[in-house]
């Protein structure tokens, strides 16, 4: 295959993986919100919850295995040693079965001391069983998608991956809208049935996507020619060559997941833990009590309700279901507060070549200029969503969970939220340029300290009465603020010719922060026309929709007048050197 053949078969696989990413992203979006509203905030914690824990064991079991594979795969078929190609597939299929089986084991015969210990909630046993059949089955479509990679073919993953989010958004919504409808009582058993349900499409497509990989393997390897003469390695040293590709990649994929696991079970906890006092404290709790966003007095409202019901409902746990109720809430606000996040992944996916290749002809100057670029579209993407986030958290959660969630709780946490996703996009991208220029190891430091500072600031502010949930969103933010800012320090201080942090910054902070006033302004003065303080919904998707609206003109005219983009930033886009005439950007 010729230089030219194997870069279009390169950027032909990343343009099918970023394809199928942004439909995959689109197919989470419509997912997940709807979700919000059918499912009361109880037991869309559980579906939270559950899906935490599958995150972890899915990270600790595919994260290196299937770049491994890939890679080991793509040397032996460059060698031609077919026979090589086809018994590392078999010993990588060995290793992935074996870690799906023991996350499956975990996660259904250990269910409930996972869900008790691990999550803090055993409610969600159910949502746990639920997922385990697509730990194993996601596994064993890892070891097909790594086969697949290293024959340079990205196509049945991005199939598979499809396959999959349909069936999350097809089944997992019907179940949950078929179980709804049979009004299961008592009602808390049947909104955490309504989750089962929701999950539950999650693992059958996991099923049909292990089936569709399975079949589309035996096809194409029937296309292969042989039989082969070349003599495979042993398994032994075929998996130790793989387990040695693999095993940094997982401790560095498994960092996240394993805050979030810890986080998970910090926040529920520490949440029982108020709730359990506010309970014990009794007659002696008055309405004086008030704290953050009047967070004490709702609590005590919460749990008196609990309490209430738990009289006519044995299977109520005052406690453990006010716990459950605010952390469904967060759980609501941070499937809206990923949407920024999203945006950044094809630009992660471009930064790393295009800097690496840079870097290659040592073209400091070039490799500043598309660094510095990609900043500054980090900036202008992430600065408006963050601070659109900030201003109408409460009106935009009212919004997307339907009247579900009592958004004088909810919209509080999504405004915190939104300033934090800022500096995850910043804190990625910033990542994407040191890996790019061969620093691997510091951006891990830098989140693991997040996300200690992360743990901290959550055991002390979520078990503090006056704050309790709102500790949460505040760890958050600090965390990936302090990743953010120390990996940009990094890149100042080991890139050569690094990105000047006035230019990409300065410009868009004035727009975004102009628009977020803009956008505030905008949809108070809405609310008053359309109803006050007796907004009905539909007046409050008008109010939002207009502000939305008015802040996407004002941004766009803002970003033009202060010509934050320049005419080198548009050059790196399809197109870029005609949409600048059409801008008049010099």
């Amino acid at each position: 295959m010729s230089s030219q053949q194997k870069k279009n078969t390169f950027f032909g696989g990343v343009a099918v993986l970023m394809v199928s990413t942004i439909i995959i992203k689109v197919i989470g979006a419509i997912y997940k919100i709807p979700l919000g509203i059918i499912l009361s905030d109880e037991a869309y914690g559980d579906f939270g919850a559950a899906y935490n824990i599958y995150s972890f064991f899915l990270t600790i079991s595919t994260a290196g295995l299937p770049v491994a594979l890939s890679k080991t795969v793509s040397e032996a078929n460059a060698l031609g040693r077919y026979n090589q190609v086809q018994k590392v597939f078999k010993v990588a299929f060995f290793a992935f079965l074996t870690m799906g089986l023991f996350s499956f084991i975990c996660m259904s015969v250990f269910a409930l001391p996972v869900a008790t210990y691990a999550l803090q909630n055993e409610k969600a046993v159910w949502c746990v069983v639920a997922l385990s059949p697509a730990v194993l089955c996601t596994c064993c479509c890892s070891a097909f998608r790594g086969y697949a990679q290293g024959h340079m073919n990205m196509m049945p993953t991005a199939i598979s991956q499809v396959t999959e989010n349909l069936s999350k958004l097809i089944i997992g919504m019907g179940l949950a809208l078929f179980i709804g409808s049979l009004a299961i009582q008592p009602a808390d058993l049947g909104d955490r049935m309504m989750a089962v349900g929701a999950i539950a499409g999650v693992s059958v497509g996991s099923i049909l996507s292990v089936f569709y990989l399975f079949f589309n393997h035996r096809r194409t390897n029937r296309l292969r020619p042989g039989p082969f003469t070349d003599r495979a390695d042993s398994s032994k040293v075929i998996l130790g060559r793989l387990l040695k590709l693999a095993i940094p990649i997982t401790i560095s994929s498994s960092t996240s997941a394993i805050v979030t696991l810890i986080d998970t079970n910090l926040v529920n906890g520490q949440l029982q833990n108020v709730f359990q006092s506010i309970q014990d404290a009794g007659p002696t709790v008055t309405e004086g009590v008030r704290g953050l966003f009047d967070i004490g007095n709702k609590a005590v409202l919460i749990l008196q309700q609990n309490m209430q019901a738990a009289l006519t409902d044995p299977s109520v746990v005052p406690v453990l279901d006010s716990a459950r109720g605010l952390y469904g809430a967060y759980q609501k606000c941070m499937s809206i507060y990923n949407l920024p996040f999203n945006l950044m992944v094809p630009l992660t996916a471009s930064i790393i070549p295009a800097v690496s290749a840079a870097r290659a002809r040592r073209n400091d100057l070039e490799a500043r200029k598309v660094s510095e670029s990609a900043l500054r579209f980090a900036a202008l993407l992430a600065l408006p969503a963050g601070a659109g986030l900030f201003v109408l958290g409460e009106p935009i959660i009212r919004l997307l969970t339907g009247g579900s969630t009592d958004y004088t709780i909810a919209g509080p946490l999504l405004s915190i939220l939104g300033l934090a996703s800022i500096f995850v996009c910043v804190q990625l991208i910033a990542t994407s340029i040191l890996q790019a220029n061969g620093i691997v190891n510091l951006p891990i430091v830098t989140v693991v300290i997040g996300g200690v500072v992360k743990i901290l600031v959550n055991y002390t502010l979520v078990g503090n009465p006056n704050i309790m949930i709102y500790g949460a969103p505040v760890g958050t933010l600090c965390c990936f603020a302090i990743a953010a800012v120390l990996n940009l320090l990094i890149i100042k201080a080991r890139v050569p010719s690094a990105p000047s942090y006035t230019k990409v910054f300065v410009k868009p902070v004035i727009a975004a922060a102009i628009m977020g006033g803009g956008v505030w302004a905008v949809y108070g003065m809405m609310e008053r026309i359309l109803g006050g303080d007796q907004l009905s919904f539909l007046g409050n998707a008008v109010a939002v929709a207009v502000a939305i609206g008015v802040g996407v003109v004002l941004y766009l005219v803002l970003v033009l007048a202060l010509r934050v983009i320049s005419r080198e930033d548009l050059e790196l886009m399809p197109k870029g050197e005609k949409l600048a005439k059409i801008l008049h950007i010099h």
